[in-house]
């Protein structure tokens, strides 16, 4: 008999839907009539286990237990999960060959590696594993996997990588956080000061933020426009581009901050003669944004309809399991396998059914266009986001599961219709030796773009006149328009999330930036929204209308933290040393013991810190925002990125 073990039961059914039938569906398995068996994992049936589990003592935090760092680490079973542990225990014992179906990533590779190694199986077995990659659920894709096996010994260093990411977490987030919480108690708070490797940079985004804000002090500047005429009668105004003469009046942004300058230049233009010195105009087109991933989907969910990220995916999950009128949702791939454009034609259909606002531009759409959006070498564990060809009542479905359709259906039918076309014009003006330019854009061809309507203040755009280099303008009037400069904006769902994703801007360090910009960023697609609802549970961000805002728990705690704790510079390191592992250019000692003794250092700064950081911050209320269902158990503080 051979098994398959999936990572999860939606994989699970589908390597199944290629074997032999018929096939014989029981609890937790599918029977082939080959005699092939499918089983599948929950996601992480394990999990390290507490530090009370290595001794008893560790169930009481004390200072002088810590570092706490496991000679020998101890997985346990997830609750719930026993009964499925014991399913595949029982099968592995009757397969002749067993077949590894995680996602073909790095926490794919582990996740079933894990469970092989916690069941203890005869080394033959082990060794014979086989490895099948799936990445497209199509059939065809699949029975092309399954023809393709490999030796899962292969990607050993891909399980170690994922192995040492896990512990060093456990590592981490265990000691700090019982390190902080351990001061906060004697500085007299009662919550817990959980610290993690991802949600700490996290909360410091969010606190260096507020504190730019709280810190801004407005300062004015000035900017001067030509009113200017042609012979025509034909009217426009132009910005002035000072010179490098005026670096002395202007900040480090090329701000103008002299009034008396301003209002000079203002006074020499008016009423004089002007010359076109050049007329830049250019076509240009933007093809459709590609389908989406699940951090897209919610940062756009949030600007349009004010969702959260937990909001969004908890919906996703609806559209996903419940009506399956949507793929996989938890994806952080924005592109689609080929197979999968020859359901163009059913999937559209089935969107204008269920979104009867967008038939009147189903002229618009066609079939045989395909965009950068179906690229295989772009598609890993999982593609983008999109409808599925299913349909039903549309009124079924709440109305927070229409508008997040809406978003991934409208993405999806853009990805058929034609580019959006337009032109620029710039034009440079010198009046009096100044400089003056001004822009403009004139849609030629909406495309794409009509599915999104039309947004504010695009009738208002600059309209220029048909100008030429050489042409005389008349400026009738210099005008100084004064201005202040403006605070960082406070976070919202969507721009946090956008952070988490672009980290690699807040970073200094060209180093750290490069690795950074390599990475996916702060979490994962799948870990993102828990992360953000994680720091509202502990009460270190509250939400103010739609902005999010640090507390002054959340404050306090990074303020008492070393920067290397709150700035993603240490989760670039990390992942390079992963990284590196998964292509055995660095073993998992060499990674493990300078990050244990990094800890070390932290725990010793923690016992050494001055707790009136921590002494006058009060215990938060429970934050009030609206609760999500979830689908998980609540996460524990102690292993929690």
């Amino acid at each position: 008999m051979r098994l398959f073990i999936a990572e999860k039961p939606s994989l699970g059914r589908a390597i199944a839907d290629v074997l032999p039938k018929p096939l014989k569906k029981e609890d937790g398995c599918i029977r082939a009539a080959n005699g092939d068996v499918v089983s599948w994992c929950f996601g992480h049936l394990l999990e390290l286990a507490e530090p009370s589990e290595y001794d008893p003592r560790f169930k009481q935090w004390n200072l002088q237990h810590l570092p706490i760092v496991p000679s020998e680490w101890k997985m346990q079973a997830k609750p719930k999960t026993s009964k499925q542990i014991a399913l595949l225990r029982k099968l592995c014992k009757e397969a002749e060959e067993l077949v590894h179906a995680g996602d073909p990533d790095r926490e794919g590779q582990l996740l079933v590696d894990e469970v092989i190694d916690f069941l203890k199986l005869p080394q033959y077995k082990r060794q014979s594993m086989k490895r099948c990659l799936i990445s497209d659920l199509n059939p065809s894709a699949v029975k092309k996997a399954i023809a393709q096996l490999r030796d899962n010994r292969e990607f050993i260093p891909l399980s170690v990588s994922a192995l040492a990411r896990s512990r060093a977490d456990w590592l981490y987030g265990i000691n700090l956080t019982r390190a902080y919480t351990l001061q906060g108690q004697s500085a007299g708070y009662q919550g817990v000061l959980s610290v993690g490797r991802v949600q700490t940079p996290v909360l410091g985004l969010v606190v260096r933020r507020d504190q730019a804000i709280d810190d801004f002090k407005a300062k004015p500047f000035y900017e001067v426009l030509a009113h200017l005429k042609t012979d025509t009668e034909d009217r426009f105004k132009a910005k002035w581009q000072p010179s490098e003469a005026c670096q002395k009046w202007q900040d480090e942004e090329g701000r103008v901050l002299s009034r008396p300058l301003a209002e000079n230049v203002a006074g020499r233009i008016t009423a004089k003669p002007g010359e076109v010195t050049a007329v830049d105009k250019k076509p240009k087109k933007a093809g459709a944004p590609l389908p989406y991933n699940l951090s897209a989907l919610q940062i756009d969910a949030n600007k349009r309809f004010g969702l959260n990220a937990q909001q969004v995916l908890d919906t996703c999950q609806s559209l996903y399991e419940k009506h399956k009128l949507i793929t996989y949702p938890r994806s952080d791939c924005r592109y689609l396998p080929q197979g999968h454009f020859a359901e163009g034609a059913k999937v559209s259909s089935a969107v204008f059914k269920h979104c009867p606002q967008f038939q009147p531009h189903q002229s618009l759409i066609d079939l045989n266009k395909k965009g950068k959006a179906w690229n295989d070498r772009k598609v890993e564990a999982h593609h983008a986001i999109i409808p599925t060809s299913k349909t039903l009542d549309f009124t079924r479905l709440n109305k927070t599961e229409q508008q997040v359709y809406e978003l991934v259906a409208r993405q999806y039918l853009i990805q058929f219709m034609p580019d959006h076309r337009y032109s620029e014009t710039r034009v440079e003006v010198l009046i009096e030796g100044g400089r003056f330019t001004a822009s403009a854009k004139q849609v030629l061809d909406v495309g794409w773009k009509v599915l999104f309507g039309k947004k504010e203040g695009e009738d208002d755009q600059v309209q220029l006149p048909n100008l030429s280099v050489g042409q005389t303008l008349y400026c009738e009037q210099g005008e100084v328009i004064a201005k202040e400069t403006q605070p960082p904006k406070p976070f919202t769902d969507a721009t946090l999330l956008a952070a988490m994703t672009g980290i690699a801007r807040f970073v200094e360090d060209t180093d750290v930036k490069k690795v950074l910009k390599e990475t996916d960023g702060l979490g994962t697609e799948a870990t993102r929204a828990g992360i953000i609802e994680l720091l509202f549970k502990r009460g270190f961000l509250q939400r103010q209308g739609k902005t999010i805002r640090s507390t002054e728990t959340g404050r306090a705690l990074i303020n008492s933290l070393p920067d290397n704790a709150s700035k993603p510079d240490m989760t670039a390191r990390w992942e390079a040393s992963l990284n590196d592992i998964s292509e055995q250019k660095l073993n998992y000692q060499t990674f493990m013991q300078p990050l244990t003794d990094e800890i070390s250092l932290m725990i010793q700064k923690a016992s050494s810190m001055d707790v009136q950081l921590l002494r006058n911050i009060k215990q938060q209320p429970k934050p009030a925002y609206k609760k999500t269902r979830r689908r998980k158990a609540k996460p524990k503080a102690k292993s929690k990125a």
